[in-house]
């Protein structure tokens, strides 16, 4: 299991992603989930990639192959807006499903890879999406500014309170680390290092990526925070009165 966070606020957008992959209760490994496409003044795309590890590495070894040609096809690299890239990462794993579905079916496995893909193109706003296994997406909006993909419901709730459009990159950070904590906490199938990237809207460039490793000393001052506010306003709150 995994666990991904993109967030579309006014100011910029927040990516983050685990980094734990497991098949069986003793077989975990370690691999980066976010993927970065970026061309300094012209692009930022950011994906996050969830589901059978086989299939997501294979999707993006396609698309890092086909930005490499000039054959004329539309690419990463070529994409003149970021749904005609969600398009690329689409077609991409409905080639890979196409090529390794039926295999993986004689085997019992589904090909369950889906990704977040979000950025900002030249002369276009930011816009973020949200790919579906079968390859079909939605993007986000005023009115639904995040996706989760894996592990979602632990880490949901605190950001369905603290995030909107407006919220501010700062405070965004802080609640997607908190959800991480959340996830964690709850899930042992996902676990750090957490890969994380803040992008400021229309800097066209990538200034703030960090990989918050196993006891690293801000975002355990962060969960320790966290969890003694929490106990401290559950002591705050009314009694029932029977």
């Amino acid at each position: 299991m995994t666990y991904c966070v993109g967030v579309l606020l006014e100011k910029g957008m927040i990516f983050a992603s685990d980094s734990r992959t497991n098949a069986g209760l003793d077989n975990f490994s370690k691999f980066c989930k976010m993927t970065v496409f970026e061309r300094d003044g012209d692009r930022v795309v950011v994906l996050l990639s969830s589901g059978n590890l086989a299939g997501t590495q294979a999707v993006i070894s396609m698309l890092t192959q086909r930005g490499a040609n000039e054959d004329g096809a539309t690419n990463i690299w070529t994409a003149r807006t970021m749904f005609d890239v969600a398009g690329c990462v689409s077609d991409a794993m409905r080639e890979i499903e196409k090529r390794d579905g039926a295999y993986l079916e004689a085997s019992d496995i589904a090909f369950n890879a889906s990704f977040i893909v979000g950025g900002q193109l030249k002369d276009e706003p930011m816009r973020l999406f949200r790919i579906y296994a079968e390859g079909n997406f939605i993007e986000a909006s005023y009115d639904t500014p995040f996706f989760q993909t894996g592990e979602a419901k632990y880490g949901k709730p605190i950001i369905d309170r603290v995030i909107t459009p407006t919220t501010d990159l700062a405070d965004a950070t802080k609640c997607i680390l908190v959800s991480f904590d959340s996830t964690m906490r709850s899930n042992l199938s996902v676990g750090m290092p957490i890969d994380f990237l803040r992008y400021d809207r229309d800097t066209m460039k990538v200034d703030m990526r960090r990989r918050f490793e196993h006891h690293d000393a801000y975002f355990d001052a962060l969960s320790s925070a966290w969890s003694e506010g929490t106990k401290r306003v559950f002591t705050q709150l009314p009694e029932l009165r029977w």
